[in-house]
């Protein structure tokens, strides 16, 4: 019954809790959700952010708000520990959510149950510095290469919102970047675009099976936070409204659906959640380019209960090209299995074919992954919805 209430509460009685366990053990008071006025830029800002260039930016100042914690009051881990697979078991269930990376030979998942309270991991795979990032309230995960111009750069967390979005600053000239794209949109690298890498959320089982000799960011973070708590209890319930969004929500989708992009050809088509039960292999093409979306049942939202391992599950969902060696494939369930119907391979999540004909090879992913579908169409209004064929 607890539960219920408080999933029940108002979003701003959520939001409050929210913030309450967010900023448990973290310096610095929380801000007034308020947002800059068009043009002008607030006196807080040029103290918190003094080497920031604020003329110039590439968007409205007034669409930028204070979401509650200050600078760094989330704070981005800097120095990452990781533990093999078999020792994360101790505290992480095979059903919670991670984002997994693929990076020159080198393999790492990114439990969500720890971003949840950190949103940005400054990392190093296989000799590339790295930014892994994660948005609850976009439900946006997204890594990034951090080199620009040569500079190697260090991100940390603003405090600051746009369109529900984290925005980030890098440390080296206090740029402010918009996660949920890459781009830098204050300062001097206002307009530069990061470069995105690759990656998926699924299931720790899937990684752990995937990758047995990967590696999975600890709990050793130097930090003392309620890791595998969520502090944002019920807020992925569809029907329910986004935090700290002012803008229209576009009316083709209910705003917290989670979605799965796909990105061809400088066009954008999302393939709602709700599809995937009756469709859970989508065979299309977009762009002139062939792709697949693999999803399996069985995922904890990290966004549901007060306790993610106590979470409903939703699906997990990758998308990938589906031309190999200039053959198109064709995907399909097979009981608990993906296979291709050209050669009855068989295929994991993560695009790679690990029995039959085709194993050992591995499917390009398509740039897109998977947010709230509010969150998406903010950012790329244009995008198709694909509908069941």
């Amino acid at each position: 019954m607890r539960e219920r209430s408080a999933a029940c509460a108002s979003p701003a009685a959520r939001l409050a809790a929210a913030l309450g366990l967010l900023l448990a053990g973290a310096c610095g008071a929380a801000e007034d959700a308020s947002r800059a006025p068009a043009g002008d830029v607030p006196a807080s800002w040029t103290r918190e952010f003094p080497k920031a260039d604020f003329s110039r930016r590439t968007v409205d100042l007034g669409e930028i708000r204070a979401g509650g914690p200050p600078r760094d009051g989330i704070p981005a881990i800097d120095h990452p520990r990781f533990a093999a697979p078999d020792r994360a078991r101790d505290w992480l269930r095979d059903d919670e959510p991670v984002i997994v990376l693929r990076l020159g030979g080198a393999v790492r998942a990114y439990p969500l149950q720890i971003l949840m309270f950190h949103e940005i991991v400054n990392d190093t795979m296989a000799g590339v510095p790295v930014a892994v990032t994660f948005c609850p309230l976009c439900n946006a995960s997204l890594a990034f290469e951090r080199t620009v111009e040569g500079t190697v750069l260090d991100f940390g967390t603003t405090g600051r919102l746009r369109h529900s979005d984290l925005v980030m600053y890098d440390r080296q000239t206090e740029s402010w970047w918009q996660q949920f794209t890459g781009k830098g949109i204050v300062g001097r690298h206002a307009g530069t675009q990061l470069r995105e890498l690759p990656s998926q959320i699924t299931a720790f089982a899937d990684f752990a099976a995937a990758y047995p000799d990967g590696e999975v960011l600890s709990r050793d973070t130097g930090f003392d936070r309620p890791y595998g708590r969520n502090p944002y209890r019920g807020y992925d319930r569809i029907g329910d409204n986004p935090f700290l969004f002012d803008g229209a929500v576009d009316a083709r989708l209910p705003a917290m659906e989670r979605v799965i992009a796909v990105s061809l050809g400088g066009r954008h088509r999302v393939h709602p959640f709700r599809l995937l039960d009756r469709q859970p292999v989508i065979n299309d093409a977009f762009e002139g380019v062939p792709y697949v979306v693999f999803s399996r049942e069985g995922l904890r939202s990290a966004l549901d209960a007060a306790e993610i391992a106590r979470s409903r599950t939703v699906p997990a969902a990758t998308a990938f090209e589906r031309r190999l060696d200039g053959r198109v494939l064709s995907f399909a369930r097979a009981g608990e299995h993906i296979v291709d119907e050209q050669t009855g391979s068989r295929w994991n999540l993560f695009g790679e074919a690990v029995d039959g004909a085709l194993k050992g090879r591995a499917l390009a992913p398509v740039p897109g992954g998977v947010h709230f579908a509010f969150a998406w169409l903010a950012f790329r209004p244009d995008s198709e919805i694909y509908r069941a064929r």
